[in-house]
């Protein structure tokens, strides 16, 4: 187990979306070269205190380059520690450095935070060999305890921002999927809807046109504004499906827009009942309703052989919303066997809002499509 964890660790990418400087970051660095210079001059205790101050005061720009080359700015500055520490051990000085060094510990945090999985290991490595001649070098008792601690802080802090962020990023990569098959499902319940409708005109047209050739010019002209609306329609979804462009929202049709499926084709003749004391439901419900009624009369236009009527009714009370369709046609043996997308999506969408979805041959004949929603959505 812990060679998976530290292959897993070796072979973990950099952290995406590294931001770049900011002037903060020129503030930051600024103030601490200021610190740094102060504390070199003013304190009284300082060993070597002409190098120990440039060195403090050298090494703060590193902090400008700490998300971008997070190991590379670990590497210069606790090499520059350990050059440090060894310089000790060598000349007999205690604690060559100034307390405001203590900054190198961003650069612990952001190596955590911003590296790869490798970059991290060697990184960490670094620092330890660092701290241990440190503290060879000049061993101060708990105080040295202290600084371990402070460093095994900035790496969990690291290590804690870094997950979190990356579990934001999955959750919103996960939400940006579920609306791309969001989409998708729309894509497929508007163009089927559309060109069933196109096909009943054209069909009812093709009847008409010996006996009523105003009658053919009529579906001739539904046909073209329902050929326009799919083109529009669908060129919109497509963008945003490939491109990623933004959706430009319009109010999405819900239960009172169910008379508008009863279409001008005199077969099959579509009636929709719909209660007077309607509660006022929640938007995904209100839609979802529509999209399934919408669905299940394209596939009565496209399934139900030989069908002359359409019925659409929807029942509401005791915090469930009841939606019905069925047809009297002749049933489909391939409808039977065969559901396709648009059954599959269908039950998709009732699920997802907590609800049932029953579809099959009604006893009297005909298809029956039952879906039963709350008219609260789980949140």
């Amino acid at each position: 187990m812990t060679t998976n964890a530290l292959s897993s660790l070796w072979a973990e990418p950099r952290a995406t979306d590294a931001p770049d400087r900011v002037s903060r970051d020129w503030v930051l660095v600024g103030v601490l070269m200021v610190t740094a210079l102060l504390e070199g001059v003013l304190r009284d205790d300082v060993a070597w205190r002409p190098f120990a101050t440039i060195v403090a005061v050298g090494l703060a720009p590193v902090l400008l380059w700490r998300r971008t080359h997070p190991l590379a700015c670990v590497m210069v500055a606790f090499g520059t520690v350990m050059a440090l520490g060894l310089a000790s051990l060598l000349g007999g000085a205690p604690s060559v450095g100034l307390d405001t060094m203590i900054y190198l510990l961003v650069l612990v945090y952001a190596l955590v935070r911003w590296g790869s999985g490798r970059e991290i290991v060697i990184g960490l490595a670094v620092v330890a060999v660092a701290a241990g001649i440190g503290t060879v070098a000049d061993y101060t008792g708990p105080a040295d305890v202290i600084g371990g601690f402070a460093v095994l802080a900035a790496a969990a802090d690291g290590a804690a921002f870094r997950y979190r962020a990356e579990s934001w990023r999955r959750a919103l990569d996960q939400s940006r999927s579920e609306e791309r098959v969001g989409l998708a499902r729309e894509l497929h319940d508007m163009v089927a809807h559309h060109v069933s409708a196109i096909a009943v005109q054209a069909q009812a047209g093709r009847a008409t046109a010996g006996q009523r050739p105003e009658a053919a010019l009529e579906a001739l002209a539904v046909i073209e504004g329902e050929a326009s609306r799919t083109l529009a329609e669908m060129r919109a979804m497509v963008r945003v499906l490939r491109d990623g462009a933004p959706a430009e929202y319009a109010p999405q049709p819900g239960v009172a827009d169910l008379v508008s499926l009863a279409r001008r084709a005199p077969v099959p003749v579509v009636d929709v009942e719909l209660p007077d004391d309607l509660d006022e439901l929640p938007p995904r419900i209100d839609a979802a309703v529509y999209r399934l009624a919408q669905e299940a009369l394209t596939n009565a236009f496209r399934h139900a052989r030989n069908a002359s009527r359409v019925e659409i009714r929807v029942v509401g009370g005791a915090g469930r919303l009841r939606l019905r369709v069925t047809d009297d046609g002749q049933i489909d043996p391939a409808r039977s066997v065969n559901h396709g997308f648009g059954l599959l999506g269908m039950t998709e969408r009732v699920q997802l809002l907590g609800g049932t979805l029953r579809a099959g041959p009604a006893p009297e004949g005909g298809w029956t499509v039952d879906a039963e929603l709350p008219t609260k959505v789980r949140r």
